[in-house]
């Protein structure tokens, strides 16, 4: 895992070169934004349990089959399993966020996610959709802009909601 930081510097030293003037303007922007970053993390944290259920909710309400006898999520365990894998997804795009960098995301939760579905015989569609309730509920409490630094966050909310979108890609 790299962050952003890290990142430019490995690929300019693997390449023997200095920091271009773009590289080095493009982690000044993203040092600016530190503490929208940090106050974006920390709304999605401190809501993480309410997004969760409420995605899941809107989910089981939208496709009841899932928590019907035989469905996916049908039983307790099953349903527990289904919570904690939305929970671990969102955490990661927590990570994500802080780093400025999409690769702890892929590399520690999405690699290998969809096999894995497809040998439980979990339907990756229906953890997409419920990975897009979730980026809805995060950019909605992330944006409300009572009691957070003050600025024009589209850019950082774009980015946001581009780690839940290659989320849902990956496991649909």
């Amino acid at each position: 895992m790299l962050d952003a930081f890290a990142k430019v510097v490995s690929q300019a030293d693997s390449r023997g070169d200095f920091l271009s003037s773009e590289q080095i303007d493009a982690l000044s922007n993203l040092v600016k934004d530190g503490s929208k970053r940090l106050d974006t993390v920390n709304r999605i944290t401190s809501n993480a349990s309410t997004i969760v259920t409420n995605a899941a909710r809107s989910l089981f309400e939208e496709q009841p089959q899932l928590i019907a006898n035989g469905g996916n999520a049908y039983t307790n365990r099953r349903m527990a399993a289904c919570l904690r894998d939305m929970e671990i997804i969102l955490r990661y795009v927590t990570y994500a966020i802080i780093a400025g960098d999409a690769s702890v995301l892929d590399d520690r939760c999405l690699n290998g996610l969809r096999e894995t579905y497809q040998a439980l015989g979990t339907p990756g569609s229906s953890v997409a959709v419920g990975v897009q309730k979730m980026k809805e509920a995060a950019v909605k409490i992330a944006n409300d802009p009572n009691g957070i630094t003050k600025g024009d966050c589209s850019q950082l909310m774009s980015e946001v909601a581009s780690y839940f979108d290659r989320a849902a890609s990956a496991v649909g």
